[in-house]
């Protein structure tokens, strides 16, 4: 057993249970759950319901935590609600938008008022009886609006609490700590420094000005209910990231883990760097169980989408005090005081960004190559004992383009697989119906990307009509060469007579000659930075330039684009390595801002699961 798991153990172990039972949980022990197994389902899902509490008994029931006696961590915040709710939740998705995600963006808008304390779970009910206690008592005494300030720094964007109403939150937040400590046997620590409502925390420095810019549409005297509201969290988790399931997911293996869409997985960062290239190792929060995924089956969710909501309080502006909680029934829990009427200031300054938009750079993978299905000696499979390529597999390509020199040269440049054509074919028709105009196509000189390009030009109906320009700049870094060479590709001659749509009148920016095997990180930043200020300098015309790499091309050609620094080489290695087959960012040019945008591609991604080789001799015939 993990240290820290024990020291958890000996905090709660000798703690005598509450003498009187809520009747949710004699519900719970009337149809045979033990006693500490029932008050942590109700616990786990916020003491709502019943049914909801059998619902996590069930969907627990092979949770091997089950009996552990952890409780859970609980914070008591202030959150806003009505039009200021509107226009903060405007201000995380236009700042997430146009400046990537930071660490606010984890959890609501929200000024803490108690930070995260333990309670034992048959104690819960006490803080629920407590909480209303004090709201009732400051009812009366409660502002009736709360004087926000904005104060800015370099890593930090939000708003702060005028004195006089701090004081009142402060006495507030004491009130309940005191209480809470004497009553629940909690400690609990109120929030005595600066109150605050933090817009953002974190961000790259240069992204303050437009942070800044945005938080100005905001005003904070819109109308605004504000509600005092219990949350928990499970303190096991608190230093994992959070990944939400996409797909549903079988286990094909014993250590594999059972996902529906819309799970949430807790996944420790510390612990991946031994786990296959492409899956995970997590621990699902809807039922406790652990194991392996595949990790282009999920995306990033915010630290508190696994948060409990146990109880809220709202202080309404006629100063009468209106209680709310979530087993009530009927009750819209925050929903019930949000306008849906967006603040005008965001909106018309969202309007007027659309509106001068101008140019669009699209960065793509290739499609999925012949030697990542059947590994680097794919070549040796297909060729016969005099050197004619034959197909050993239906996912190998039908026929391979001819080249002046040897057939084995495409050990070391491969093409696309047979799924690979099919894949990038799918996303040009994508983008066709999606009305995308892509006006130039530049291609990494890799015989995968001129294929990928060539393929979603056909998808798009403009494979006549869009020549591709080769662009040896393109080429991903030369470090990662596994033959320690710059591969022989294709002459722009061989590629015109294989039917590519060669551009032959194009001359690269980098020539071919220029790549050095096994660049430095510093040297292939400087090359793709370089090359990619020279493509958009080269295409003033409206429409998309798309951009077919290899997955280091989706961070080394966007981030110099939007004005972010170089990732540190390894964390750069991590990124990539998650990249999938036709994985794509999107760049939108703010004309006159001079300044360029990540937003969401144009297109979904594509994601399919692995077909492994059939033998129906060795599967059907054999005993």
């Amino acid at each position: 057993m993990a240290v820290a798991e024990t020291q958890l153990y000996a905090k709660v172990s000798n703690k005598h249970r509450s003498k009187s039972p809520s009747v949710l949980l004699e519900s719970l022990l009337a149809k045979g759950f033990p006693a500490h197994i029932a008050q942590k389902a109700l616990v786990a899902t916020g003491q709502k319901s019943i049914e909801d509490a059998a619902k996590w008994l069930h969907s627990h029931c092979n949770d091997p935590s089950l009996d552990d006696p952890i409780p859970q961590e609980y914070a008591l915040y202030l959150c806003p609600t009505g039009h200021l709710y509107n226009c903060l939740q405007e201000f995380w998705k236009e700042s997430k938008r146009q400046c990537g995600k930071n660490r606010a963006h984890e959890i609501f808008p929200h000024i803490t008022l108690c930070d995260f304390f333990t309670c034992e779970d048959q104690k819960v009910e006490l803080l629920y009886d407590i909480l209303k206690r004090i709201c009732n008592s400051f009812a009366q005494r409660f502002p009736p609006t709360i004087s926000l300030s904005l104060h800015s720094s370099t890593s930090y964007l939000g708003f702060f609490v005028g004195d006089s109403d701090a004081n009142v939150l402060k006495e507030f937040a004491v009130a309940f700590s005191s209480e809470a400590s004497a009553l629940a046997d909690c400690h609990v620590k109120p929030c005595l420094k600066q109150l605050h409502l933090t817009l953002a925390h974190k961000f790259c420095p240069h992204h303050q000005k437009t942070l800044e810019q945005l938080a100005k549409y905001i005003n904070p005297e819109e109308t605004c209910h504000w509600v005092a509201a219990l949350y928990s969290r499970d303190m096991r988790f608190v230093h994992y990231q959070t990944l939400r399931a996409l797909f549903q997911y079988k286990p094909q293996n014993i250590d594999e883990l059972m996902i529906n869409a819309g799970d949430f997985i807790y996944v420790n960062p510390t612990q991946q760097s031994e786990v296959s290239e492409g899956w995970v190792i997590g621990t699902s929060h809807q039922t406790g169980c652990r194991g392996f995924l595949p990790e282009n089956y999920t995306e990033r969710a915010n630290e508190s989408d696994t948060w409990v909501k146990h109880r809220e309080y709202a202080f309404v502006p006629a100063s009468k005090f209106s209680t709310q909680s979530t087993n009530e029934p009927n009750v819209k829990l925050n929903e019930e005081f949000r306008n849906p009427v967006m603040s005008r200031s965001v909106t018309d300054v969202l309007s007027l960004q659309n509106t001068s938009l101008r140019r669009g750079v699209l960065v793509m993978r290739h499609g999925e190559r012949v030697d990542q299905v059947f590994g680097k000696s794919w070549l040796q499979q297909c060729l016969t004992a005099n050197g004619k390529y034959y197909r050993a597999d239906l996912n190998f390509p039908s026929s391979l383009p001819k080249r002046k020199d040897s057939v084995k040269h495409f050990e070391h440049d491969p093409p696309l697989s047979s799924c690979g054509v099919f894949q990038s074919r799918l996303i040009g028709e994508a983008l066709l119906d999606q009305e995308v105009t892509v006006s130039y196509v530049y291609s990494s000189p890799a015989l995968r990307c001129i294929q990928t390009a060539q393929h979603v030009l056909q998808g798009l109906k403009l494979d006549q009509k869009v020549k591709i320009r080769v662009e040896p700049g393109l080429f991903e870094w030369t470090k990662w060469e596994a033959s320690k060479a710059i591969p022989n590709f294709m002459t722009l001659t061989e590629l015109t007579e294989a039917s590519y749509n060669i551009d032959t009148s194009y001359r690269g920016n980098i020539p071919l000659s220029s790549l050095v095997p096994s660049e430095s990180y510093e040297e292939y930043v400087s090359r793709s930075s370089a090359v990619i200020k020279e493509i958009v300098t080269a295409c003033p015309s409206k429409g998309v330039i798309l951009i077919v790499g290899h997955g280091s091309s989706l961070a080394s050609f966007t981030r110099p684009l939007i004005g972010l620094p170089a990732r540190d080489s390894n964390d750069f290695a991590q990124v990539v390595r998650k990249i999938p087959s036709l994985g794509m960012c999107f760049c939108e040019e703010l004309k006159e801002e001079k300044k360029w945008l990540m937003v969401n591609p144009p297109v979904k991604t594509l994601t399919h699961g692995a077909n492994a080789a059939f033998n129906w001799r060795n599967s059907i015939m054999e005993d």
